[in-house]
């Protein structure tokens, strides 16, 4: 079963003026900035003000702190998001307007109409591998539009609108949103039971990959994760409807096979049989399947492996993609989204290789002190054992209460949920004040520790107050 109904797409030119109820987030603000850049009318709002607001007011968007009727103004199209409520006052004004009303993922289809559409999917790694691509890419000499579900370190931004006639685009899954796309090339990274509380159950999360395969256009191509079964599955169909396909990952059928993968501080080398050597600046072995996944859509852009090879040895990161925040008192602090089990896994893992080779040139032993947000109710509910059993890869758990984004409390959901789910190996205590968190992550850590904020919540803000905590001790 599908969660929406692809519909037609509206040509971007066709929108006359745009407005953006809640416009400061990662993907709305985005959107909204290449529609700025291709002369579109834009305003919009958000119920706080940030540095994302201010820079599309200096793109020239109308901007507006909180929500009100009034700010709809002049527009022609509003566009939502999958969080924005029917009661909100925007979307009132616009509905009894008889406005046309998009959802963020329209929006984007409007924008991709026309263009030679990138669309990277996958329950994990999209992300990065977007940003990887499109680093990449840029580092040929390539120019393409781009919008991600993150920050670029390098540049601070999500978004961009380029001269050639490539978009690349972060596809959400999460409400079947991505159904929305008409791709030449999409990627699966992989395909794992996640946002449960929309799809019910793992089978229709399958079932709405499987649809978002079936919309690349005809003498398209698939890139598929050959580690994860159910991509490759989704690769079988691909051949059979006469697709280009190709797979990526360890498994030793895949046609870019990831091999000596290596960590090397906050970097690591691997090779792709049969092309040659890559080095990142990111840990992680998951980041060297997201690069693979990269160099398999550049080549068939048609750009040369050595050039793409280069750009991704420039790749700094993503916002809050494992992201360093700094040291303080010989510890350091990261920041990690990571608010799947799957996630939290592969970025204690990277730490621990990380930690691990930094106790080879110092002969000592730093820890991993883990501050854990739980990320939806739905969620926490569905995977508070998963999530407690990532966590003991760490010495130290500090887990804190559910941040509920736009879910309500559910009674019995707690942060306790995953902590209790921790094993006893790992010192585990559950913060639900989350004030107290920063001075409490502090005190646990010694010289040579690492703390991680990991979470899709305002646990992001922890880790500046930690490295202020351990500069005061």
């Amino acid at each position: 079963m599908s969660l929406i109904d692809p519909g037609e797409v509206v040509p971007a030119g066709e929108l006359g003026r745009v407005h953006f109820i809640a416009i400061g987030g990662a993907g709305m603000s985005g959107i909204a900035r290449i529609m700025l850049r291709r002369g579109i009318g834009v305003s919009g709002s958000d119920a706080r003000d940030s540095e994302l607001l201010t820079q599309l007011g200096d793109l020239g968007a109308k901007v507006f702190v909180g929500h009100d009727a009034a700010h709809v103004g002049d527009a022609d199209t509003v566009v939502v998001s999958t969080a924005i409520r029917e009661t909100n006052p925007e979307l009132v004004a616009a509905r009894e307007r008889g406005l046309r009303v998009l959802h963020r993922s329209e929006a984007l289809a409007s924008l991709m109409e026309g263009r030679r559409a990138v669309a990277v999917a996958g329950t994990h790694g999209k992300t990065t591998t977007t940003s990887m691509l499109t680093v990449a890419l840029q580092h040929t000499g390539a120019d393409p539009s781009y919008c991600i579900g993150g920050q670029l370190v390098t540049t601070g931004l999500g978004a961009d609108e380029g001269a050639d006639d490539v978009f690349i685009a972060e596809a959400d899954e999460s409400d079947g949103s991505f159904l929305r796309y008409t791709p030449r090339i999409a990627v699966v990274t992989n395909v794992e039971a996640d946002h449960l509380d929309n799809y019910g159950e793992f089978e229709q999360v399958k079932e709405n990959f499987a649809a978002f395969a079936g919309r690349i256009v005809p003498g398209g191509a698939l890139v598929a994760g050959a580690d994860d079964q159910v991509a490759r599955e989704l690769a079988a169909a691909a051949r059979e409807r006469g697709l280009t396909v190709v797979t990526y990952g360890e498994a030793p059928d895949a046609d870019l096979r990831v091999t000596g993968f290596t960590p090397r501080g906050l970097g690591s080398r691997f090779e792709i049989e049969g092309l040659g050597e890559v080095r990142l600046g990111v840990p992680g072995r998951h980041y060297a399947h997201n690069a693979t996944a990269a160099v398999a859509v550049a080549r068939l852009l048609g750009h040369g492996f050595e050039a793409v090879r280069d750009g991704l040895a420039a790749f700094t990161g993503s916002m809050r993609r494992l992201e360093r925040k700094g040291e303080a008192g010989g510890v350091e602090v990261f920041d990690s989204y990571a608010h799947h089990p799957t996630e939290l896994t592969a970025d204690l893992e990277a730490t621990r290789d990380y930690l691990g080779e930094k106790a080879g040139q110092s002969g000592q032993q730093g820890r991993i002190i883990a501050v854990f947000q739980p990320h939806l109710y739905s969620r926490t509910r569905f995977f508070a054992a998963e999530f407690g059993a990532a966590l003991g890869l760490a010495d130290v758990a500090v887990v804190l209460d559910v941040y509920g984004a736009r879910e309500d409390p559910e009674p019995g959901v707690t942060g306790a949920l995953v902590a209790d789910a921790v094993p006893a190996a790992t010192e585990t205590v559950y913060a639900p004040e989350r004030d107290e968190v920063p001075r409490l992550a502090a005190s646990l850590a010694r010289p040579g520790d690492v703390v991680i904020t990991l979470g899709a919540g305002d646990v992001t803000q922890l880790g500046p107050l930690v490295l202020e905590r351990l500069a005061e001790a």
